[in-house]
């Protein structure tokens, strides 16, 4: 009688949870897949079928092209930075160094703050200004002698959104450090003494021995990196506000449904980024289940 009871209590505890899950999440994704199939624009609700009209026409826009652009370069440069600046801030801590603990602290404070802190602080580092209203990092490279390294930054045409993942990368990277020195740290002395037996290099253990077993690590960053760098917005918005060259579609999606009222359209590309992190996070949890029921 007491387990029956047990067990109605523990009902009764998550049902509100489950609840809220099904109605905020799951019911407002399923509301915001049938705006995106209506012809709604306007700020009166128009609920009309228009079937993948509005998908079409995004795929056929030229400044969603852009945004697809912007989002793979983004994406490479900040997922790729942030892993080999984590792995490389990792191994360099890895080695006992003295004040350990006040280096992994000083590494991992970005995250502490938004990325809307990061991005005003960032826009006064990558001032494209020149002459008497040079600063940041042109004015340190002025002082320096190194003038080859000044640049537009993220105004540069093309290539500007992989200036602002460089602000990005800064602020992540501590995090990828962290996954990667637990890693480091959950590695066998054993694995490494016995290949050091046999004659093995540094550069072998590091290539035959960490790296294969620092996959699964790297597996779970790229997957954590990947879906913030499909959802960035505020990052761009506070370094070089809303230009279509440095367009993403979390800003079309921000543009088309509030400032142009345009809500079927702003609905479909939210729902093509709710795919684009679910292609990500599914494969990833599937993956993470099979792993530990066969463990």
């Amino acid at each position: 009688m007491t387990t029956k009871n047990e067990r109605i209590l523990s009902i009764a505890l998550v049902t509100p949870s489950i609840l809220a899950i099904l109605i905020f999440v799951y019911g407002f994704i399923g509301w915001s897949v049938r705006v995106s199939l209506s012809q709604w624009k306007g700020l009166l609700p128009d609920y009309t079928w228009a079937g993948f009209k509005n998908y079409i026409d995004l795929f056929s826009d030229p400044r969603f092209h852009i945004d697809i652009r912007n989002t793979l370069i983004f994406t490479i440069t900040f997922v790729g930075g942030s892993l080999l600046l984590g792995l490389v801030l990792a191994l360099l801590l890895d080695q006992g160094l003295r004040g350990e603990g006040f280096f992994r602290s000083v590494y991992l404070f970005p995250m502490a703050i938004s990325f809307i802190v990061t991005g005003v602080v960032w826009r006064w580092l990558m001032n494209p200004a020149g002459g008497t209203r040079v600063s940041g990092f042109n004015l340190l490279f002025n002082n320096l002698g190194l003038e080859f390294l000044v640049n537009q930054w993220h105004t540069t045409p093309k290539w500007g959104i992989a200036a602002i993942a460089l602000a990005a990368i800064w602020q992540m990277s501590g995090y990828t450090m962290a996954l990667y020195l637990s890693g480091l740290r959950a590695i066998p002395g054993e694995l490494r003494e016995a290949a050091q037996v046999d004659g093995a290099t540094e550069w072998q253990l590091f290539r035959n021995i960490t790296l294969p077993l620092l996959r699964p690590i790297t597996l779970s960053a790229m997957i954590i990196l990947g879906h913030i760098s499909l959802k960035v917005f505020d990052l761009i918005i506070s370094i070089a506000g809303k230009q279509i060259p440095l367009d993403v579609p979390a800003i079309y999606m921000w543009q088309t449904t509030f400032d142009g009222y345009f809500f079927g359209r702003g609905a479909a590309i939210g729902i093509l980024l709710l795919i684009s992190v679910a292609v990500l996070i599914i494969p990833y949890l599937a993956y993470t289940l099979r792993t530990e029921a066969e463990l």
